[in-house]
């Protein structure tokens, strides 16, 4: 399958738009092919994946003749409308995966089925339009048999998979291609809907949806993303329209039975064209927790942050004891055996290979996990409800194993696959997690003796930090202790607080980084030494965000807002942000939407929002 592709077939990664029923994810490119999906989990095994190889599944509908084309979101939803315009008339698609059936407010995808639905509305004069199924379940791997069923249905069966396609009586079936498909007019007024849902393969297949049911699904999809935007309308600073429209982003990477938020809903999507550094995203990250509970403080509401943190607090809930490190990331469930696996049957978005499945550094040390999860549990206090015993006693092991653990090297925040190091950001957040215990000490029920360790730590770490990753020679933080590399990692010890944005040292880092990590547009790399992976990779948007968060910190508003201004055209046509940017085109890059982006985003717009105000930044 994998030599067939030809390179420049995929659709630009910023042509994509994310569909959500927070549970399960597509991607809708701009010419109405839906060619990444994964149900009914993020990270199931994804049934259509031509945006990795041409050959590994798609759906497509657009109209049969050429036209234009534009989208938006649907009001205040994840709800994708592309608007085509042809010489014989005007019509709208609206794509999305449904809610649960009147899921209004906070509790949004707790019973999502699993299933996409495409609705053709007729603007004007009449439309012919066309739809081509390509089921193809186990990332490529499998086609299923396809057969009739019903007036209305198609059921494609494949082993561990079998979905059901309704809409419309006549579907054209071709065995041969395993493809299925329909032509059909739309005029001024109708609205024709098209559904593919997913069932047990082992049991009686379900009733094909009618329309009556495809248009009550789209309705209350709506109607649902509305409810919850509704909740969401505090914020009122710079980029506000973003910022709202970031934390849905964020809500749509939610999944709302456990309440984890993935980084990405992708795998593989390059970090450089054709390169190897291609990996999944698909999982819960530890180190997301602050940020992501920072951003949702100012995007959203406690409730979802408190959702956020809970998972967390489950998934790693575990005594520390026996010297074990705390896991880095996990499994949207809360599964932690991650192990990483190359599917060399699929040739890649364009031609970037390997693609990867899991992520081999599920089981690296990286010790920053306890300063971010004590950072989280800091931030959420006053929404807590009055804590257990079980969770206060587990915020005291992340304290005393940051404190027992803080000397020693490990991966760092970039999961460096190389040797250990003693990477500066590590030793930041160790002293995060006994600065945040100390302050928690009196709610987590902590000892004297412990809050004793916590503080003779925080101020150990401190002075270490003062001493062996200040670098003379670079006048800056440098990446790790005794080193002169520059790393933007290390613009964090202004936003959480470890010294104050104009303290000489710092100001000096934020300089230094701003001349020597950015490219011509400004943006920032994330470091530039040897990481002992092959190839290179763009600027990080996260990273550039950081900066403007920086400058704004320094009371510089209008070198922060040229920063954030740049950033933001970056976003696609539909809001959305990469991973990274190609220095040289200017293409996204990197799996796609990226939640830390947007989370970057958020915090940014908040901290010049507080400095137009000439106030303190809220910082967590």
């Amino acid at each position: 399958m994998g030599d067939a592709v030809e390179p420049d077939r995929s659709p630009a990664i910023a042509d994509h738009a994310l569909i959500s029923n927070c549970q399960g994810s597509a991607l809708v490119a701009l010419d109405g092919t839906i060619d990444w999906a994964c149900l009914p989990r993020f990270d199931s095994p994804a049934v259509l994946a031509s945006l990795l190889d041409a050959e590994a599944g798609h759906w497509s509908l657009r109209p049969s003749e050429e036209g234009t084309v534009s989208r938006r979101y649907l009001g205040e939803t994840m709800v994708v409308c592309t608007e085509w315009r042809t010489p014989s008339g005007r019509i709208e698609v609206w794509d999305l995966l449904p809610l649960g059936e009147h899921e209004r407010g906070h509790h949004i995808g707790q019973h999502a089925p699993a299933g996409i639905i495409r609705v053709v509305v007729g603007l004007e004069g009449s439309v012919t339009v066309t739809t081509n199924l390509a089921i193809r379940p186990e990332y490529g791997l499998v086609r299923p048999q396809l057969m009739a069923t019903g007036d209305d249905g198609v059921l494609a069966r494949s082993g561990a998979t079998a979905a059901l396609l309704s809409g419309r009586a006549g579907w054209e079936i071709d065995p041969e291609a395993a493809t299925v498909g329909s032509t059909v007019r739309i005029a001024a007024g109708q609205r024709l809907a098209f559904g593919l849902r997913l069932h047990d393969p082992w049991s009686e297949p379900p009733d094909p949806w009618s329309q009556d049911e495809l248009l009550q699904h789209a309705d209350d999809t709506i109607a649902a993303w509305e409810s919850w935007s509704e909740l969401h309308q505090s914020y009122d600073g710079p980029y506000a329209d973003l910022v709202s429209h970031s934390g849905r982003v964020l809500q749509a990477l939610t999944y709302a039975p456990s309440g984890a938020v993935i980084a990405a809903p992708t795998t593989s999507l390059p970090e450089a064209l054709g390169g190897s550094r291609n990996w999944d995203y698909r999982y819960a990250w530890v180190r997301d927790a602050s940020l992501t509970l920072e951003a949702l403080w100012v995007a959203a509401c406690p409730d979802e942050a408190e959702h956020f943190f809970r998972f967390f607090a489950t998934a790693a809930g575990t005594r520390m004891t026996d010297g074990d490190p705390l896991p880095i990331m996990y499994g949207v469930g809360g599964e932690r055996h991650l192990p990483e696996a190359e599917l060399d049957h699929l040739a890649g978005y364009r031609g970037s290979r390997p693609v990867r499945i899991g992520n081999g550094a599920w089981d690296q040390v990286q010790l920053d996990v306890y300063g971010e999860l004590l950072g989280a549990a800091c931030q959420l206090i006053d929404q807590l409800d009055e804590l257990d015993d079980a969770t206060a006693r587990f915020l005291c092991d992340l304290a005393d194993a940051a404190v027992d653990r803080w000397r020693e090297p490990d991966q760092g925040i970039w999961e460096i696959r190389g040797e250990a190091r003693h990477f500066t950001y590590s030793k930041l957040m160790c002293w995060v997690a006994a600065d945040r215990a100390c302050q928690l000490a009196g709610r987590i029920g902590a000892s004297d003796e412990q809050v004793e360790r916590w503080e003779a730590a925080r101020h150990e770490i401190c002075a270490e930090i003062a001493d062996r990753a200040w670098s003379e020679s670079l006048g800056a933080f440098a990446q790790s202790f005794d080193s002169d590399e520059p790393d933007a990692s290390v613009l964090m010890m202004a936003i959480v607080g470890f010294l104050p944005a104009d303290h000489p040292r710092m100001r000096s880092t934020i300089e230094t980084i701003a001349e020597q990590l950015t490219d011509e547009q400004g943006f920032v790399y994330r470091y530039r030494s040897d990481d002992q992976m092959d190839g290179e990779e763009g600027t990080f948007a996260l990273c550039t965000f950081w900066l403007a968060h920086c400058w704004a910190l320094l009371g510089d508003v209008e070198r922060a807002r040229e920063l954030c201004d740049r950033m933001v055209s970056c976003a696609n046509d539909v809001g959305l942000f990469s991973e990274e940017i190609d220095p040289d085109t200017g293409e996204l890059l990197g799996n796609f939407p990226q939640a830390f982006t947007h989370i970057g985003l958020v915090n940014a717009a908040w901290a010049i929002h507080v400095a137009e105000r000439n106030d303190q930044p809220h910082t967590v």
